[in-house]
């Protein structure tokens, strides 16, 4: 075991870790957040994809180990107080939300997106999203939401 200490969603943490324990299952087993999806467990897919330190990051591939003395944002740490970020905003607005399986994958990588660059291009947008699979909207709604969440 090591211990390690880290934040999600600006909560410090210090937790005992197996070292071959993954990211992704540290933050849904240990941590109760089980809005990272567990997808295809190769970084294929992006349902696990989470921000560490302002970078999009398919947790499924991360040990949490690797993650000592860094900052994590899941799509529980999204919204404020009870409200929805714009982000979530904007994908019901455009019906961007099918099954909703991929959609936390999606937000966090639209999210670190935005973080970066607040007006990006659609084809920025588009490359951003590109490790997230969905397989049921086509993603024009999905790109239309972040485009539309760029705005303002």
């Amino acid at each position: 075991m090591m211990l390690i200490q880290f934040k999600v969603n600006g909560k410090s943490y210090s937790i005992d870790v197996c070292p071959t324990m993954r990211l992704l299952d540290l933050l849904r087993d240990e941590l109760g957040l089980t809005g990272t999806k567990e997808g295809c467990a190769e970084g294929e897919c992006g349902a696990c994809t989470v921000i560490i330190d302002g970078e999009a990051v398919n947790s499924c591939l991360v040990l949490a180990s690797q993650v000592r003395g860094k900052e994590i944002i899941t799509v529980e740490g999204l919204g404020e107080d009870g409200k929805l970020d714009i982000l979530q905003q904007k994908f019901l607005e455009h019906s961007a939300v099918e099954c909703g399986f991929c959609t936390p994958g999606m937000l966090m990588s639209a999210k670190a997106l935005l973080m970066k660059n607040p007006h990006p291009t659609e084809e920025e947008i588009r490359l951003a999203i590109a490790g997230n699979l969905c397989r049921c909207s086509g993603y024009s709604q999905i790109v239309a939401a972040v485009k539309d969440a760029a705005k303002g």
